[in-house]
């Protein structure tokens, strides 16, 4: 009966209280880097940051080269540019699957993930302008009897 009672106290010590916000702690793996993926339609981009010059490389490549639409490349370094965080990191991103417009926004949603990784007091801003929130829309399927997902065959009288 005493064990039980020492469990009690113990339990409700240990226990948060409700209103208590989570703490968010640095992620970095053994090379000092912070990991993250992101994902945008069916593409899937795994992102490093690193401190360095500001070197963005995507796939073996210069970003404004992979991504050559200026539109692309401003949704990419969105997260950068809100976080002031220009220059100060080195990010490496192999990205598969989709199409560019979709890869882009995958790069997107893993440079902010990781950047909430290696500094946590970013993740405020960066929830706040909805870059942590992975855009669940995808392609719907095509239904049987219809030319695509909603498109009906074209009506013929005669």
């Amino acid at each position: 009966m005493s064990e039980l009672q020492s469990l009690e106290e113990l339990g409700g010590a240990i226990a948060p209280t409700e209103n208590e916000a989570p703490v968010h702690v640095q992620k970095l793996d053994a090379q000092g880097r912070a990991y993250a993926t992101g994902k945008r339609k069916d593409a899937i981009a795994r992102v490093w940051i690193k401190p360095g010059t500001g070197k963005i490389v995507v796939n073996g490549k210069e970003y404004s080269e992979y991504f050559a639409r200026p539109v692309l490349q401003l949704i990419l370094r969105q997260p950068i540019m809100l976080t002031e965080r220009d220059g100060q990191y080195d990010i490496n991103v192999t990205v598969a699957g989709g199409g560019l417009s979709g890869q882009a926004g995958a790069v997107r949603h893993g440079i902010s993930k990781a950047l909430t990784y290696y500094e946590p007091v970013l993740r405020g801003l960066l929830k706040k302008e909805g870059f942590l929130t992975r855009d669940s829309r995808v392609v719907e399927r095509k239904k049987y009897g219809k030319r695509k997902a909603r498109r009906s065959f074209q009506f013929s009288k005669r």
